[in-house]
C-alpha cells in the first residue's frame, strides 16, 4: 500500500504545478481579452481540481 500512497501524493503534487500554471495562464488570457483560450483553461481547471480533489480523497481513504 505504500508504493500507492507515494504515488497518489506524487499525482496530487503534479496536478498542484499544474493548476498554477492554468491560473497564471487564465489571467494572461483574460488580460489580452482571448476568451476562447480563456473558457479552455477554465475548463481544464475545473477538471484538474475535481482530479485532485479525488485523488485526495483516495489518499484520505487510505490509499
Amino acid at each position: 500500500m505504500t508504493n500507492r500512497k507515494k504515488r497518489l501524493k506524487k499525482g496530487i503534487d503534479s496536478l498542484t504545478e499544474q493548476i498554477t500554471l492554468h491560473e497564471q495562464k487564465l489571467r494572461k488570457a483574460e488580460e489580452e481579452n482571448n476568451f476562447e483560450l480563456a473558457g479552455y483553461y477554465k475548463k481544464e481547471l475545473f477538471s484538474k481540481r475535481k482530479d485532485k480533489e479525488e485523488k485526495e480523497r483516495l489518499l484520505e481513504k487510505g490509499g
